[in-house]
This record gives C-alpha cells, sequence and structure tokens, in this order.
C-alpha cells in the first residue's frame, strides 16, 4: 500500500433493521427507547421513526479504514461526532479520504453521510503502515 493525500477510501453503505438496530444496542447495554420502541420514538420523542445509535455510525467509520487498510496496516485513533440523526431504513454512507502521509503514519478524514448528502457524523482516523 503506498496511499498519497487525496486518495478515497472505498465507500461502504449500511442499511440497519430493527432487528440490528435492538441487537446492537444490547450489546451496549444501551436502553434509551429511542433505538427500540418505534411508538416512543415517535410519540414522546418527536423522531420519525427509530433513531440508529451513534455509535453504530462510530462502528462503520472504523470499519471503513481497517478494510481499506487491510493487513497493510493498523487503525491507531478515530474520533468523530454524530451531528445528525439517521433513522430506520435510512441509507448510511461511510467513506474517507487521505489527507497526510508522513512516513509510516497516515492521516484520513472520514465521514458518515446520508443519501441527499447530509453529514450524519465526520472524523479523523490516524493509521500506522507496516514496515
Amino acid at each position: 500500500m503506498n496511499p498519497k493525500v487525496g486518495d478515497s477510501l472505498p465507500e461502504r453503505r449500511h442499511t440497519v433493521g430493527n432487528v440490528q438496530l435492538m441487537l446492537y444496542n444490547a450489546a451496549l447495554w444501551n436502553g434509551h427507547r429511542i433505538h427500540f420502541d418505534e411508538p416512543y420514538a415517535k410519540d414522546v420523542e418527536g423522531y420519525p421513526g427509530l433513531v440508529v445509535a451513534g455509535p453504530l455510525i462510530g462502528d462503520w467509520l472504523n470499519q471503513c479504514v481497517e478494510v481499506w487498510l487491510g493487513d497493510a496496516g493498523t487503525l491507531t485513533r478515530i474520533e468523530y461526532s454524530n451531528r445528525a440523526a439517521s433513522y430506520v431504513g435510512d441509507v448510511i454512507i461511510v467513506g474517507g479520504t487521505v489527507t497526510a502521509v508522513e512516513g509510516n503514519e497516515v492521516t484520513v478524514e472520514v465521514t458518515a453521510r446520508n443519501e441527499a448528502g447530509d453529514v450524519l457524523a465526520p472524523g479523523v482516523a490516524s493509521a500506522r503502515l507496516s514496515a
């Protein structure tokens, strides 16, 4: 692997279903009802549907970088910020762009967005390439 500034990571598309969302939040012990109780999410909290958990989007950003790296390196750090909600059934697209390469250290700007192009979660990942 010989990454260069401006290289794009392959985009990955994800669509969450009710069961996947419930199981993910159960594994995290996240009992917030907006992730599994649709009447509550809609009628009490005012969302249009079940809300995709922010950490799941972060995991997808992480996976995007790790799949791109393969055996050529190791993800050493990732930071992201959830900026907008997404809902069960939405397509979430994750990807990234290499912004710096210094020796065997690579910095990647990562982004999760919806199909309309709205940014859901921007972030930055760092990786160390194998020698």
